[in-house]
């Protein structure tokens, strides 16, 4: 698979935004109370996320280390109030059903979270297509969720009925708690399918999200800090053994050091 494509899959599948890292909460619980609300959350995320990605990476080299965050924000902030001004011209209704959850993209853990574990220390295309495949992937999980609620609470797909008239919704799943039902429920399925491919031999590691650059004190077991790529072979490369044996290699050093100390201080 080409980076690009790993990338979309990875935002989808492995690395689901909602169903996988749980990020992105207030959104997804608040304004998927239908479908409509739910794709239309989605696509104005991922498009800010994408571009947003696209960007950082771009001014990766330009944007000093001590004030990134700062910087990140302007820029997802720009791309936000862009975005806003947009639906209020062409699609005010859906502007007004997300109300203050299209400014509240700036301070997204998604987006905040790609820019700073991915897009500032990689290359233009694949950022972009982190942010795509980040976006898509929030977009369904956002979907899925809204359909569920808004075919149990109120009997409707994308605004048009579908139960007959005799069957009464669940109202419950139009309000608050049915957000959590339905989260918990979709996240149990995609667990489900997670250790069905995992018992069937399929690869379904992370491919590091929330990174901290800090692969010798990662705690994350499933994480990157054992799949290394070499940029230049565009190999995989395994350095854990490297790092066992160069740490036993001082620990040697410094036994020999202390063992010469004492046999010097006998001699006198």
């Amino acid at each position: 698979m080409n980076k690009a494509g790993e990338r979309l899959y990875n935002g989808l599948v492995k690395e689901n935004p909602t169903f996988v890292l749980m990020l992105g909460m207030c959104p997804t619980l608040a304004v998927t109370t239908s479908a409509v609300n739910g794709l239309g959350m989605g696509l104005t995320t991922m498009v800010v996320l994408a571009l947003s990605n696209m960007i950082i990476s771009l001014l990766r080299n330009v944007i000093p280390d001590r004030v990134r965050i700062p910087a990140f924000i302007v820029i997802i902030a720009s791309f936000v109030t862009v975005v806003q001004l947009l639906l209020e011209a062409y699609l005010p209704s859906l502007n007004d059903a997300l109300g203050v959850y299209i400014p509240l993209i700036v301070v997204n853990c998604i987006i905040l979270g790609r820019a700073e574990s991915y897009a500032y220390s990689n290359p233009v295309i694949p950022s972009l297509f982190d942010g795509i495949g980040m976006g898509l992937g929030f977009t369904f999980a956002l979907t899925c969720i809204g359909l569920v609620r808004e075919l149990l609470g109120a009997g409707q797909l994308f605004g048009f009925g579908i139960l007959p008239d005799s069957v009464e919704p669940i109202r419950i799943f139009g309000q608050a708690p049915g957000a959590f039902f339905v989260l918990a429920g979709l996240v149990a399925l995609q667990n489900y399918i997670k250790e069905s491919r995992k018992k069937a031999g399929k690869e379904y590691r992370k491919i590091g999200s929330g990174c901290t650059h800090d692969c010798m004190n990662c705690k994350d077991s499933e994480g990157c800090s054992g799949r290394f790529y070499d940029e230049n072979a565009g190999k995989k490369i395994n350095r854990r053994a490297d790092v066992a044996q160069a740490g036993t290699q001082k620990e040697r050093k410094a036994d020999e050091n202390t063992k010469a100390a004492n046999t010097d201080e006998e001699g006198r």
